[in-house]
């Protein structure tokens, strides 16, 4: 049983902050469902957050069989939570979905058990037909169906719905009901459903109704028109605003006793008509003494995750073409400003003449050739590394952002977030080392670049990994995807100018900004490639910007990329269901 004795939610702790949920009271036993109904704001999906843990609550207790949920709380395993919106991966089929959370929530099962289970959750569900239709292609009965049955894959005693039926033709409403009502006594469970619609009341055992965070009603639906005074229950939002909360709450307080004692008797009898069935005795059970399914482990939900990562992305054909567009592109962009070669080092021979203007005329020659050799290939470089920057950011900006519900309800069920953080960080580092290897070796093969090319390579690597994973923690960070991109789009933006690789900065500003400027720190390793060719020297020559040692370079860009992972991981700690 799930009981609510005097649970309030309030926003801040001062005497006059808003109250969501005031002091309510409430039984709900095992092999029920119950309705929560109420106008907008009165406090139904505060009251379904705070009984998941989701919400805190400012005072009261929530027991689950007697045991203080504030002392011990329900097992992942043990609580379902189906949001309004339906969340699951759009790429993947009906069953692939339901495998995927059977191997995130549940430890122990082979393949054969995971794909048996899978195959009863479609049938309980009725998906057996669109068992291998993509998430995105279902109806919308059929992807609240598809929540459903991702929910009840760890087999849990509590499953609570909010506004599942929301958008649904009448059809398809009561189908998910009845569904509803078969999953509750079937498995023993209690089922809370917050649902605006008044239609299909009889569905329900119970009907809970909020007024303004006050419990209003708490009964069976065959006498909620007579408490309401009202000929038809639709009937019951038209009176609510004859009272305000404090005074129907009032009144529910005089007269629950009575609708109590009637329940064990017309209610019961009303349901074995209805359903056929008497009401299931609780559970005894304790917390801690559940039969139900432990968690995957961390390393588990790492493998299973990179796995979905991999067959997300080679099913989504827009990514797949973006990210050949770039990764072959972006060397030719490259290439281009050296098709005709790279211009020649001069040499400059003070012996050739003792004539004044001719050695000044040689001398000219000399800076201007010096100058433009250096400066195409410090620029050549210098494009190479922002060039990589942009694909660090179109790698990662999106990646945790873009799915955050989905990782959300996860995280809900006993998702670990070291072990998301880290399968997003091996599905990257795949990207960002062929990305690199590519940009090196065509750069150097199509226009015989000079220098030590394995120091590119790694200086090159280093700047992508960097700003992809420091995009990563601006994703975990952000409240929408479109945000994080446009942050980071932002972040490679400002690389160019701040890291004064092309103008020199004042040495105070270039010493608070640089440690934090990818691009200078893998334009300087790289350069210093080119040690061991003229075209370093006259480098030197023309060029104001200080370079820092390459082993320098290699630690900064390192702690950048640790300081990205960290970012993720701390984004992904805080709770972000409302983004």
């Amino acid at each position: 049983m799930l009981e609510l004795r005097e649970v309030t939610v309030s926003i801040g702790d001062s005497e006059d902050a808003p109250v969501l949920l005031s002091g309510v009271s409430a039984k709900f036993p095992r092999g029920e469902v119950c309705a929560l109904l109420g106008p907008s704001g009165s406090g139904k999906t505060t009251m379904m957050r705070a009984i998941a843990g989701i919400t805190g609550t400012t005072g009261g207790s929530l027991f689950w069989n007697g045991t203080d949920l504030d002392a011990h709380d329900l097992p992942p395993s043990q609580i379902g939570y189906v949001p309004q919106f339906t969340i699951s991966q759009e790429n993947l089929t009906a069953r692939e979905n339901i495998l995927l959370a059977l191997k995130l929530r549940v430890a122990g099962l082979s393949r054969t058990e995971q794909q048996e289970r899978a195959t009863e959750l479609l049938d309980l569900t009725g998906l057996t037909s669109a068992a291998d239709t993509a998430s995105k292609h279902l109806s919308g009965g059929q992807r609240r169906r598809l929540a459903l049955a991702m929910e009840l894959s760890s087999q849990p005693s509590l499953l609570l719905c909010d506004e599942v039926t929301s958008g649904l033709d009448a059809r398809s409403e009561r189908e998910i009901l009845d569904l509803l009502g078969q999953i509750a006594r079937k498995g023993d469970r209690v089922v809370l459903v917050v649902t605006h619609s008044l239609r299909d009341l009889e569905s329900f055992d119970k009907v809970a109704v909020l007024a303004d965070g006050h419990l209003a009603y708490l009964g069976p639906p065959a006498t909620i028109a007579h408490y309401f005074r009202a000929e038809h229950p639709e009937e019951i939002f038209e009176r609510l605003p004859e009272r305000t909360g404090a005074e129907w709450h009032s009144s529910w307080s005089k007269h629950r006793s009575h609708f109590e004692a009637s329940e064990g008797s017309e209610a019961e009898d009303w349901r074995e008509l209805l359903f056929g069935e008497r009401k299931r005795e609780d559970n005894p059970d304790p917390v801690g003494h559940s039969p139900h399914a432990r968690v995957a482990p961390p390393w588990s939900q790492f493998f299973t995750l990179l796995a979905t990562r991999w067959k997300i992305f080679f099913r989504d054909k827009g990514a797949i073409g973006l990210q050949l567009g770039l990764v072959l592109g972006f060397p030719v962009v490259v290439a281009i400003f050296a098709l005709d070669g790279l211009p020649p080092v001069p040499s400059l021979d003070a012996g050739l003449s003792g004539d004044v203007v001719r050695q000044l005329l040689e001398a000219r020659t000399f800076a201007e050739g010096a100058s433009k050799a250096g400066s195409v290939v410090s620029g050549l470089i210098l494009l190479q590394v922002i060039l990589l920057g942009l694909l660090g950011a179109n790698n990662s900006a999106r990646e945790i952002a873009g799915e955050r519900s989905i990782y959300e309800k996860e995280r809900f069920a006993g998702l670990s977030p070291a072990a998301y953080v880290a399968s997003r960080v091996a599905f990257l580092s795949v990207l960002v080392l062929l990305q690199s290897a590519w940009m090196t070796w065509f750069v150097r093969t199509v226009s015989h670049f000079p220098g030590d090319g394995t120091q590119q390579f790694l200086f090159f690597l280093l700047v992508n990994a960097a700003l992809t994973s420091v995009c990563l923690g601006i994703s975990a960070l952000s409240r929408s995807a479109d945000q994080a991109s446009l942050v980071s789009i932002y972040l490679v933006g400002f690389q160019l100018p701040l890291s004064g690789a092309v103008l020199a900065l004042p040495a105070a500003l270039g010493a608070a900004l640089r440690p934090f400027i990818a691009a200078y720190w893998s334009w300087s390793g790289a350069l210093q490639s080119l040690r061991e060719t003229r075209y370093y020297d006259v480098f030197e020559l023309v060029i104001p910007t200080t370079l820092s040692a390459p082993a320098l370079c290699v630690w900064v860009l390192i702690l950048h990329v640790l300081f990205g992972i960290f970012l993720a991981w701390l984004g992904c700690l805080r709770a972000a269901w409302d983004r």
